[in-house]
C-alpha cells in the first residue's frame, strides 16, 4: 500500500483489534477505563491520593506536620485536571525511564513543583512498590469498568429477556429433547430460564469485590516501616485503600496483589457468556425451525446471492464474540494466580488484555440485545407442529394408568407411540379402549391437547418474570 493511501484511511479502519474498529462503539465505552491513558491516569490517582493520606494520617513527620491543610485541594487537582497535555509528559517521562510507575511519580513531582510544594516531593511514592499503585490502578478500573458500563449492560439484557418471556407466558410451544418432539411447555417458560440463569450469574459477578495490596517490596511494610516505626502500618495501609479508596485491602501478599479476585470475576463472566451462548443457539435453532420470524430492516441484506434470507446474524455474532472473551478470560484465569516466587512481569502484559475480554462479552450482550428486539413469535407454525405431534400425549396417559396399577402402561404406550405420528383420533380411540379409568379421568385425557399439555409452565414463566 502507498504511504499516502495508507494515510487517508480512518483510523478505526487500520486498527488490528475489532474492538478499535468494526467494534469501535464498545471500544469507545470502555477506553476511559482499560486504555493505556485510564491506567496512567488511575496510577495518577493513586499516587496524589497516597500522599494525601499521609498529609492526614501520618503523626511522626515534622514536614508533613507544617504544610498547610487547606492547600490540600491544589495536590488533588493534579489527578483532577490530568488530561491530554498531562498524559503526554507522563509518555515523554517514561521513553526515559523506561519505567511507567516511576515516569508517573516524577510526573506527580512536578506538577509540585509547579505547585511550589518542592518540600512534598520525597514523600511521593514513600513506602511504596511500583505494584502498590498498578495493583490498585488496575483493581479500581475493573470496579469503575463493571459497575459503569458491563453490569448495566448485562441487567438490560435480562429485561429484554424478561419482557419477552413475559409477553409469552402463555403461548404453548412443542419442546424439543436430542431435537425429537417433547413435553410441550411455553415460549415464556423457556425465557424465564435464561432470566433466572442469568440474574443468578450477574449475582456472582456482582458479589465479588477488587481486592488491593499496599504493603510495599515482598509485602512486609519494610521500608516504611525503617522510617516512620511508630506507626500501625497495616492498619494505617487498610485504612488508605477501604476508607479512602473504597476498595477491600488484601492484608497478606508477596509483591503483588494474588491476583485471585480476578480470576473469580473472570469465571463468573465467562459463566454469564455461556448462558448468552446458550441462549444464542437456542434463538439460531428456532428460528432455523420458524418458530420465530425476525424483523424484516428496510436496505438490509441477507445473502450476496439469496435475495430472501433474513439470517439471524445478531446471535451468531454474539456467540462467536462469546468464544472471543471466554478465551481471553480463561487465559488471564489460568496465568494471573501464578507468579515465580515474590515477583515476576509475566502478569504485568496479561493484565493488559483486561479490557479486551470485558470489551468482547459487551460485544456479545448487545448483539443479543439488538437479535432479540428483531424477533417475532411465529405462533401460525408453533401450533401447526403442536396439532402435528399428538403422540407427545403418550406420557400423560401412561402416568394416568399408572395411577391405576397398570405395571405395563409404559410399554403399552411405547408399542402404540414410539417412532410413529399420531393423530388426535388414534389417541382418542386409545384412551376410550382404557375401561380401567373412571369417567372423570378419561374426560381429563380426552380434552387434553398438545397446546394445553403445559403443566405449570404458565405459573413458572409468570412467577419468575
Amino acid at each position: 500500500m502507498h504511504k499516502t493511501e495508507f494515510h487517508e484511511i480512518p483510523s478505526e479502519f487500520l486498527a488490528i483489534s475489532p474492538l478499535d474498529g468494526r467494534y469501535s462503539g464498545i471500544g469507545k465505552r470502555l477506553s476511559p477505563y482499560f486504555s493505556e491513558y485510564g491506567l496512567v491516569k488511575n496510577r495518577v490517582w493513586v499516587e496524589v491520593n497516597w500522599l494525601v493520606f499521609m498529609l492526614n494520617n501520618l503523626e511522626d513527620s515534622e514536614i508533613l506536620k507544617g504544610f498547610p491543610k487547606e492547600r490540600i485541594s491544589e495536590i488533588l487537582s493534579i489527578y483532577e485536571s490530568f488530561g491530554a497535555e498531562s498524559f503526554a509528559r507522563v509518555k515523554d517521562i517514561e521513553a526515559v525511564t523506561n519505567h511507567d510507575v516511576k515516569a508517573v511519580e516524577y510526573y506527580v513531582d512536578e506538577e509540585l513543583k509547579a505547585l511550589g510544594m518542592e518540600e512534598l516531593i520525597s514523600y511521593v511514592h514513600i513506602g511504596c512498590t511500583s505494584e502498590d499503585i498498578t495493583n490498585i490502578a488496575y483493581a479500581n478500573t475493573i470496579n469503575q469498568a463493571m459497575h459503569d458500563v458491563w453490569i448495566p449492560e448485562a441487567e438490560k439484557l435480562i429485561e429484554v429477556i424478561e419482557d419477552f418471556g413475559a409477553r409469552y407466558s402463555n403461548t404453548s410451544m412443542l419442546a424439543h429433547t436430542h431435537g425429537q418432539p417433547a413435553t410441550p411447555t411455553t415460549v415464556g417458560k423457556e425465557f424465564s430460564v435464561y432470566v433466572y440463569r442469568l440474574k443468578s450469574s450477574l449475582e456472582y459477578v456482582k458479589a465479588i469485590k477488587p481486592l488491593a495490596k499496599f504493603n510495599g517490596a515482598t509485602g512486609n511494610y519494610a521500608a516504611i516501616s525503617i522510617a516512620f516505626p511508630n506507626e500501625n502500618w497495616p492498619e494505617l495501609n487498610k485504612k488508605f485503600v477501604e476508607g479512602t479508596l473504597g476498595l477491600t485491602f488484601n492484608p497478606v501478599t508477596t509483591q503483588i496483589e494474588s491476583h485471585d479476585y480476578m480470576c473469580h470475576l473472570f469465571d463468573a463472566v465467562r459463566h454469564f457468556n455461556n448462558v448468552i451462548r446458550d441462549l444464542d443457539q437456542d434463538m439460531w435453532l428456532y428460528i432455523s425451525m420458524e418458530y420465530f420470524g425476525q424483523k424484516v430492516v428496510e436496505g438490509e441484506v441477507g445473502s450476496s446471492t439469496m435475495p430472501h434470507k433474513v439470517n439471524p446474524i445478531k446471535f451468531e455474532n454474539s456467540e462467536s464474540n462469546v468464544d472471543t472473551s471466554n478465551a481471553l478470560l480463561m487465559a488471564l484465569s489460568n496465568k494471573l494466580p501464578i507468579s515465580r516466587m515474590q515477583r515476576d512481569l509475566s502478569d504485568s502484559s496479561s493484565q493488559r488484555n483486561i479490557g479486551m475480554s470485558i470489551g468482547y462479552s459487551l460485544q456479545a450482550i448487545t448483539q443479543t440485545i439488538s437479535g432479540m428486539s428483531r424477533v417475532r413469535v411465529n405462533t401460525d407454525k408453533i401450533s401447526k407442529d403442536l396439532e402435528g405431534n399428538w403422540e407427545v400425549l403418550a406420557e400423560p396417559i401412561q402416568t394416568m394408568l399408572r395411577k391405576y396399577g397398570i405395571p405395563d402402561a409404559y410399554e403399552q404406550l411405547k408399542k402404540l407411540t414410539r417412532g410413529r405420528k399420531m393423530t388426535k383420533e388414534d389417541i382418542h380411540s386409545f384412551i376410550k379402549s382404557l375401561d380401567v379409568l373412571s369417567d372423570e379421568d378419561m374426560m381429563t385425557l380426552l380434552n387434553l391437547t398438545p397446546e394445553s399439555y403445559i403443566g405449570y409452565a404458565s405459573r413458572i414463566a409468570e412467577e419468575i418474570a
